[in-house]
């Protein structure tokens, strides 16, 4: 058995694939992040580095990060998308105190040339299908400023609520307007999402496929 199971995780929705990102991914994924990334406007940038090179190095201190922090209380996984061979972008899904709460959160980028092709929701759905169907979670949390249209569509589409309004300091120093979502496994499995959908026939595919989990669930906190 691998000493880190997670690298053999694999996950699939419509023409989605996922994996955890790894390694030798990193030059690949930062050279196609979108000018748009948002990364965390918390975090410090080196003054004699430009957007793009912070940008970069954000990135890989993100990965690194969420590797020699994980615990199954407190995790970030970030997995590589693939769309027809290529990867496309990255979506996270992390959780905080997570054997108690039993929520998650999540975050994702796509590159310009891919959007608009329904790939926003699918990628979101696969994580969806692993943190509801197999880990546990009770509810997921979703939050982008108000000019974020792509992202809040994702959330409207796969069903999330409104869940209240908040402010957020954005790289410039100006504030926005951030809109919260919540979902619970309740709405989930009621929208039809799930590996056993409501009145689905019994031998139809899950709509979100799961591989590779069994020995990682340790890593979760699961037996």
């Amino acid at each position: 058995m691998s000493d880190w199971p997670l690298t053999e995780l694999r996950l699939t929705c419509r023409e989605v694939s996922l994996r955890p990102v790894r390694e030798a991914d990193l030059p690949a994924l930062a050279a196609i992040l979108p000018a748009d990334f948002e990364q965390d406007p918390s975090l410090e940038l080196f003054p004699d580095l430009s957007a793009e090179a912070n940008q970069r190095r954000l990135f890989y201190q993100g990965y690194w990060k969420s590797l020699g922090t994980w615990s199954p209380s407190a995790w970030v996984l970030h997995f590589a998308v693939t769309y027809r061979n290529e990867l496309v972008g990255v979506q996270t899904l992390e959780a905080e105190n997570f054997p108690a709460l039993r929520t998650v959160d999540s975050a994702s980028w796509l590159v310009p040339g891919v959007r608009g092709r329904g790939l926003g929701v699918a990628m979101r759905t696969a994580v969806l299908g692993l943190a509801f169907d197999h880990l546990g979670a009770v509810a997921a949390v979703s939050s982008a400023v108000a000019g974020n249209a792509a992202s809040l569509g994702v959330s409207r589409r796969i069903g999330y609520a409104e869940n209240g309004v908040g402010l957020i300091v954005v790289p410039g120093g100006e504030v926005a307007e951030l809109r919260n979502f919540r979902l619970t496994v309740d709405a989930w499995r009621a929208a039809g999402h799930g590996s056993s959908p409501a009145g689905a026939h019994p031998h139809a595919r899950p709509e979100v496929t799961v591989d590779g989990l069994t020995p990682c669930l340790p890593w979760f906190g699961l037996r």
